[in-house]
Formats: C-alpha cells, sequence, structure tokens
C-alpha cells in the first residue's frame, strides 16, 4: 500500500506500465524497454519509480515476441498481452479482465521513460488523494512543446482534454503545457471512459489521452500536478532519444557521486553507471568509464582515458589511461599509463602494472612489479618482485593453457620468456634474453640463451665497403 501521509485509510494501488511498443524508430532486434540507459534497461528504471510507490499490484503490457522482457520484471509482477497495438487506450483496455473486482486507484505510465522518478510518482499520487478526482496527469511546462500532447483547459483553468500534437488546431499549437504521460484514475470511471474512446484520429488508434476530455465532459473532476522536472516527458522512440536520455541520467548519478565527496573533473567527458560505487575523495579524470558492477574505493585517481568494467580498485590506488575488465586491483597500487588488465587479474596492494603490460588470470604479489611491456597470463608473481622489460611468459603450448610461477623478490632480466610451466623460486634472478624453459632454483640466476658468436670481416665480405661507407645513404 503506498504510503500517503495523514490519510487513515489507504485506497489500493494498482500500476499499469505500458511496454507493448515495437519501437521500430529504434531500428533494432531489442526490445524498446531492453535498451540500456546507463549500464541497465530502460524497464529497470520504470522498476524502481514504481517500487517507491509501494503498489498492491503491477501489471506491464508486453506486445508479442517480446518475451525477454519478462526476466526484468519484479517478482509478482503481472504481464498482460496486448496482441495488436491498436494504441496507448487499447493497451490498458486490455488490462481490465485482469483487474476485474479492482476497487482503489490506477496508476498508468509509460515502460520507455526512464527518467520519471518515485519521487514524482508519489507527488501525483499525493496531490491524488488530497483532491479525490476521477483523474490525475502529470503536466510540465515545456519551452518548446513539439511532439507533445496538449493540456487544454477553460475558462477557469480546469483541464478538458489533451490533445495529440498531430491533431492539434493552430491555437493549441501555441499551448505549453504538456501531457507527461503519467495518470492516477479512480478505476471505475477509467474503465467507463475507455469504453467510449474510439479511434477517429490521425493514426487511428485508441488513444488513452482521449479518457481526460471524455472525464470532462462528464463532470468528472480532472486535475494537474505540475512537475518542475521537464525531463519526464522524454520518451525514448528513437537512438536520439536514447542518447539523449542517456545525457539527463548520467549527470544525474555524476550529480549523487559529487555531493558524496568525488571529484569529477569533467562530468561532460565522464560515464558512471548505475550501480557502481565510489569512495570518497576519489578523483574521476577526463574521459573516464566506470561501467557494469566496478567498486572504486577511497583517496584514488582514475583516469585521464580509463575504462573499468565489473572490477574492484581499493584505496589509494591510481588507474591511468587503462583498460580493466573484470579485475582486481588492491590497496596503494599504480596501473598505467596503457595498460591492459583482463579477467582473474588481481594486483596485490602496493603492486604495479605500468607502461604497454597485459594481465590476465594472474597474481601479482605485494610490492611486486612489471613496469613495462610485458604479457604476464597465467601466472603468480611473488611479493617484491620486479619483471623487467619485455617479459613474456608462455603460457599456451596449442592444446592447454599452464601457469608460470614467479617466488618472491625475484628479478628477471628484459626479454626473458617463460615457456610455462615452469617455476622461479624466491630472490632468483634471469638473465636479459633468456629463454626460461625449466625450473630456476632460489637465488640461482637462470641463463637461457644462445652463446654469441662474432665473425670478424663477414660485413666487409658481403657488402665489398669499408664501416660506414656504401649504406644506400646520400
Amino acid at each position: 500500500m503506498r504510503p500517503i501521509p495523514g490519510e487513515e485509510s489507504k485506497r489500493p494501488l494498482a500500476v499499469i506500465v505500458l511496454a507493448a511498443g515495437l519501437g521500430t524508430r529504434m531500428k533494432s532486434g531489442t526490445p524498446k524497454v531492453l535498451h540500456a540507459v546507463c549500464g541497465r534497461p530502460m524497464i529497470e528504471w520504470i522498476n524502481d519509480a514504481v517500487a517507491a510507490v509501494s503498489p498492491d499490484r503491477m501489471l506491464v503490457v508486453l506486445g508479442s515476441g517480446l518475451e525477454d522482457v519478462h526476466q526484468y520484471l519484479p517478482e509478482k509482477t503481472e504481464a498482460v498481452l496486448q496482441e495488436k497495438q491498436l494504441g496507448t487506450g487499447d493497451a490498458v483496455r486490455v488490462c481490465q479482465e485482469t483487474l476485474a473486482g479492482f476497487a482503489g486507484d490506477i496508476l498508468v505510465m509509460y515502460g520507455d521513460t526512464p527518467l520519471v522518478t518515485g519521487e514524482e510518482l508519489n507527488g501525483l499520487l499525493r496531490e491524488h488523494a488530497a483532491n479525490a478526482p476521477a483523474c490525475t496527469l502529470m503536466t510540465v511546462d515545456v519551452e518548446d512543446p513539439a511532439h507533445y500532447g496538449r493540456v487544454c483547459r477553460d475558462a477557469d483553468g480546469r483541464v478538458v482534454r489533451i490533445v495529440e500534437h498531430r491533431d492539434c488546431a493552430p491555437g493549441e499549437l501555441e499551448i505549453c503545457e504538456v501531457n507527461a504521460g503519467v495518470y492516477a484514475f479512480e478505476a471505475p470511471s477509467l474503465w467507463e471512459a475507455l469504453e467510449e474512446v474510439g479511434a477517429d484520429n490521425d493514426q487511428g488508434e485508441v488513444y488513452l489521452t482521449d479518457v481526460i476530455g471524455i472525464l470532462a465532459e462528464r463532470s468528472l473532476p480532472v486535475m494537474a500536478y505540475k512537475t518542475d522536472d521537464a525531463s519526464v516527458t522524454l520518451g525514448v522512440n528513437s537512438r536520439l532519444d536514447l542518447a539523449r536520455a542517456e545525457a539527463i541520467m548520467r549527470q544525474r548519478l555524476l550529480e549523487r557521486h559529487m555531493l558524496d565527496g568525488v571529484t569529477v573533473r569533467d562530468p561532460g567527458s565522464t560515464y558512471v553507471d548505475f550501480g557502481v560505487k565510489i569512495g570518497r575523495d576519489t578523483v574521476l579524470e577526463p574521459m573516464t568509464k566506470l561501467a557494469g558492477q566496478t567498486v572504486v574505493g577511497e583517496e584514488c585517481l582514475i583516469g585521464p582515458g580509463t575504462t573499468i568494467v565489473n572490477s574492484s580498485v581499493d584505496d589509494g590506488a591510481s588507474v591511468v589511461q587503462s583498460y580493466v575488465t573484470g579485475a582486481e586491483i588492491g590497496a596503494g597500487c599504480s596501473v598505467g599509463p596503457f595498460a591492459y588488465l583482463r579477467p582473474g587479474a588481481r594486483l596485490e596492494p602496493g603492486s604495479k602494472a605500468g607502461t604497454f603490460v597485459e594481465i590476465k588470470n594472474s597474481v601479482v604479489g605485494e610490492g611486486a612489479k612489471v613496469p613495462h611491456l610485458s604479457y604476464i597470463g597465467d601466472a603468480e608473481i611473488g611479493a617484491g618482485a620486479n619483471i623487467g622489460a619485455g617479459n613474456i611468459t608462455a603460457n599456451y603450448d596449442g592444446n592447454e593453457k599452464h601457469r608460470t610461477m614467479i617466488g618472491r623478490q625475484v628479478k628477471t632480466g628484459a626479454d626473458t620468456v617463460f615457456v610455462a610451466p615452469v617455476t622461479v623460486g624466491d630472490g632468483a634472478m634471469t638473465a636479459a634474453g633468456s629463454a626460461i624453459t625449466g625450473d630456476v632454483p632460489p637465488d640461482a640466476l637462470g641463463i637461457g640463451r644462445a652463446r654469441q658468436k662474432n665473425i670478424e670481416g663477414y660485413a666487409l665480405k658481403k657488402f665489398g665497403s669499408s664501416q660506414g661507407e656504401g649504406n644506400g645513404e646520400e
């Protein structure tokens, strides 16, 4: 039951979400309400808004072929099928049988309006409860009312009808108060009015908005709850609308993080998905994206030019101009610039993955360093080890992956290749340019390279010139 302060007896509330549209203007095989806004399907934003009003029943109207939507609906949601898309009025009408005997209020809203908030819905319902009209609709004043249904009032300011943009007379086109597409109806009045709604309009559809005019003609009171947030009118019907909704939602999310103590240097180039957690005093530099179920601790430096997906970054770490997905970065770690941490990469506290380093399914021990130009795959690097430039763990033999085990305080030379499976003991070293194919004992030096041989006079004999001459330079 929805909470309405000061009202002793609370009327039952049902919510109808209209989500049967095929979204043809999206030009997509994905159902429209499953297109993502800031990392989650639009329908999940609607779910959150509906949950805030604590309805007794929630119905979602779906069209044929939209079975994929079911998995994103809350438990106990009642899905109703609209077999043919005959308009918004018809979409509500198909719910009448499911709601037979329901005596209360019915909140109707659209599934492609992800910017509507629970706060706005509660405001509408409080207004509806206070005045007990046949309908309370949400409206908003906009500077450019193009394409929106106009809210027409009589000389006394009473709402008398809604006229869709395409059906507006010239004078009605000048009205700036528009329909936000959210309604609270007294149930019997809604069903009675819907029986009279026809399809005599430009689209040949049954408009839900025609119910408003019918109620007014019957002298049943229709109230308007005017919101100050014009974004609630934004329905997503195309990729352009999707981008606009994403931009507004992204700004909302960033504002919440900034109010919670996160510094965002350039909100215009910073993208943070819903569900991402960021600790206070962390700084997000420009061109940074945090996506999925990413968690960033306190006092971190992220960016510029960094993407982190489904990963964790502990307190005090820095991740600069790098791509991180499915990885764990410990406290005080340093990553980048231009590092690539893949799924299963785990950096223990104080370790480093430096410039042009790629790590996957590997553990870099506490305080260990992989400073530059290395590939570390299926490996374990002990605490305090230092991996030289250009090191590679050759983990794949063509059939199976094998692990490389590098001990504590190991120091490897530049361009060392570890041909797995291989183990390097604590405190050992490898010589630069080595291919390590066997285990190296603790505190030993592993050398795995061909002995150098110089052939005197070879260049003179081959090219017939002395050093520095005949090299093709003019």
